[in-house]
């Protein structure tokens, strides 16, 4: 049986992290706080290490305690933005599909997993509650995995159910757990959202992103029927349609009548909501982001977000300014999935000006994340850009069409001076 910890202010991690140690831990809302705050906390103590981290909920890690840990990262999102432009965190770019085998065995391989769960249940077993994700995958390898048993966590059904001896060390908290409330949805938000809505049919299975958009985009979905989520991560409005009875699963080909996510990404209504609810299943990267399940499930539309496109379609999802801001991420998995689902949509969504800069732009200023042979349909607040299957020059056209008419003739100077990529 594991070491049990009642007092959390007892708990001496040197005990079991070494120096040079990977630790990984779960994020968003499934971040085990006492063990993350105990762990920067003790740092000196354990002596150089690296954590993988992945999006912040909680404002745990600070540039400041880049003296003794070295903090890597798939992406630049929310609070990792700081770390990345004071210099203490690095950035491995991946497709989230392949972030399993790292953790588990490749170049991020965990030696320690820290893990947050729900008490368990009559059977024995604890429920993940908040995020299976990419940490689960990281568990089999590691040398210690330290749970916080937190029975503030929500009670969800899932892929992997752990027993209390699967831990090799035990703390006991009660804590609100990290939240993630939606973002503001602003005039030009709603106006994107709304022509992709108009791309959701009945029936449809939906996967999406983090942000206001896609908040804005589920928002707008009120007056159908029979949707599904398939996706990374399930938020607040997803919730609130299927209470509605909006998002019922019904008509899924796969894991029919049931909301599958990686993880929840929202508030304590999200989480009341999810607290035994048999229609919400959280899976393993390996499995929400698996290829043949994304291709096997009909309809399925995929909706993610971009921080310019060019006028060929190519994505950069990364960089702004200079900042590492977002990530490679998931986006390609699932549009290449929607792609080969049979009537699915690939969709990428984005305002075509921002903060007066145009984000539909004649070359990117970033990293291509996602190539423009899995270009699907750009949306901007101008439009629907359809460049599925396309020529250039049409390509072209199409996304001029839905730029911002203000920088339609900068863009179309550039293609006649051939300052378009080829």
């Amino acid at each position: 049986m594991p070491e049990t910890i009642t007092e959390p202010g007892l708990l001496d991690l040197s005990r079991y992290i070494r120096s040079g140690d990977t630790v990984v831990w779960g994020q968003a809302c499934g971040e085990p706080q006492t063990l993350t705050e105990t762990l920067l906390a003790q740092r000196a103590s354990i002596g150089p290490f690296r954590c993988f981290l992945g999006i912040p909920a909680a404002r745990t890690v600070r540039p400041e305690h880049g003296d003794h840990v070295r903090f890597v990262s798939y992406c630049g999102s929310g609070g990792n933005k700081k770390l990345y432009a004071d210099g203490v965190l690095d950035v491995v770019p991946s497709h989230y599909s392949t972030l399993p085998h790292l953790l588990a065995g490749g170049s991020l391989r965990a030696d320690v997993v820290l893990i947050q769960v729900a008490p368990a249940g009559a059977d024995g077993r604890h429920s993940l509650g908040l995020a299976d994700d990419y940490v689960s995958a990281a568990i089999p390898g590691a040398r210690v995995v330290i749970a916080e048993v937190n029975d503030q966590v929500p009670r969800t059904p899932g892929d992997w159910m752990p027993r209390t001896a699967d831990f090799d060390v035990v703390v006991h908290t009660s804590r609100a757990p990290a939240e993630m409330p939606p973002r503001a949805i602003t005039a030009q938000t709603q106006r994107i959202a709304e022509h992709v809505a108009g791309l959701i049919d009945d029936g449809a299975t939906l996967q999406f992103g983090i942000g206001a958009l896609p908040e804005a985009v589920l928002s707008q979905l009120t007056d159908r029927t029979d949707l599904g989520v398939h996706s990374g991560l399930l938020n607040d409005t997803a919730a609130e349609l299927m209470a509605a009875g909006v998002i019922t699963n019904a008509r899924k080909s796969v894991d029919r009548g049931r909301s599958v996510a990686g993880l929840l990404m929202g508030t304590r209504r999200l989480f009341r909501f999810a607290d035994g609810n048999p229609a919400i299943q959280l899976r393993g990267t390996r499995y929400t982001h698996d290829p043949s399940v994304l291709a096997a499930q009909d309809r399925l539309v995929a909706v993610n977000s971009a921080v310019e496109v060019d006028l060929t379609g190519q994505v950069n999802a990364e960089v702004a300014g200079g900042q590492y801001v977002g990530a490679v991420g998931g986006a390609v998995d699932f549009l290449r999935g929607a792609s080969r689902s049979h009537g699915g949509k690939p969709i990428v969504a984005l305002p075509a000006m921002s903060g007066g800069t145009s984000k539909i732009v004649a070359r990117l200023s970033g990293p291509v994340s996602t190539a423009r042979c899995d270009a699907g349909f750009i949306v901007t607040e101008y439009g629907v850009a359809d460049l599925r299957g396309q020529p250039l020059k049409v390509r072209r056209e199409r996304m001029l069409a839905v730029a911002h008419p203000e920088q339609r003739p900068v863009l179309e100077a550039a293609i006649d001076n051939a300052g378009v990529p080829v």
